[in-house]
């Protein structure tokens, strides 16, 4: 048996079971947004931004000078967020942090052509997110010296303590529509299979398509309820008239041969 996907008669499967989809798709935007507000919890994010030069002095820049730090950027980026750095962190604020953990919160990045580190933070307090990137950047500052024998990083902007710290995750409008879509699919792909699975044969379509066989005729229905109900009316009728012959027949026998003894 062949099977053609049909976009008719898909359309028309969906339209059919459209409340079902509907179902569906607000059941998961209402789970999204339950999960989102009760049970994900919030996340905050500090920054801290440094400055590395080759020779420890921001007014001496040149082409040359400019290049070589670049190249120094991307092992810096390394180096801050090693264990030398980090363990000197939780060290100095005391955290139940290892460095796994702490290394796991640290996101370093660049600009390109830029001599700008940005350290961004990640936790579920904010001032702690705050504490953890300021320290990060001083521990980084002084280990650097011993490190590379240099005094070339600055901080050009420190973290600081919002007055209304904003989380940056979960985003509960971004759940419950990435929710909806997801409902909305899982509905579709739903009816479709319900579709597929359903062998009632409706249509004369479906005769040719399910069993492989050919319509010869069609019985049309019978639309008046009154003339389908006579042939049923007049055999009750009927019956009872026999009934009525038999009774009369019966006794009038019984008054003949009472009359004759």
């Amino acid at each position: 048996m062949e099977s053609t996907f049909n976009i008719k008669e898909t359309l028309r499967n969906f339209k059919r079971r459209l409340p079902m989809i509907l179902i569906m798709t607000l059941l998961f935007i209402v789970l999204s947004g339950v999960v989102s507000y009760t049970l994900m919890k919030p996340i905050y994010q500090a920054s801290t931004q440094i400055l590395i030069n080759q020779n420890g002095s921001t007014a001496e820049f040149n082409t040359q000078n400019i290049d070589a730090n670049i190249q120094l950027i991307s092992t810096y980026n390394v180096i801050i967020k090693s264990p030398a750095i980090l363990s000197g962190v939780i060290e100095e604020l005391k955290l139940n942090e290892t460095v796994k953990t702490l290394n796991e919160q640290i996101t370093v990045s660049s600009t390109e052509d830029s001599q700008v580190v940005t350290i961004d933070v990640e936790d579920p307090s904010m001032e702690r997110a705050v504490l953890i990137a300021n320290t990060t950047a001083s521990v980084f500052k002084e280990e650097i010296q011993n490190l590379m024998k240099v005094d070339n990083v600055n901080i050009l902007a420190a973290a600081e303590m919002p007055v209304t710290p904003e989380p940056i995750k979960p985003d509960p409008l971004l759940n419950m529509a990435i929710g909806a879509v997801v409902g909305f699919m899982l509905g579709a792909g739903l009816s479709i299979l319900l579709d597929q699975l359903n062998t009632t044969i409706r249509t004369e379509e479906d005769i040719e398509e399910i069993p492989g066989l050919q319509v010869l005729g069609i019985v049309s229905p019978v639309k008046d309820d009154k003339k389908a109900k006579k042939p049923s009316v007049y055999i009750q009728k009927r019956e009872m008239m026999e009934n009525v012959e038999k009774d009369k027949i019966q006794s009038v026998s019984t008054t003949k041969i009472g009359g004759t003894y």
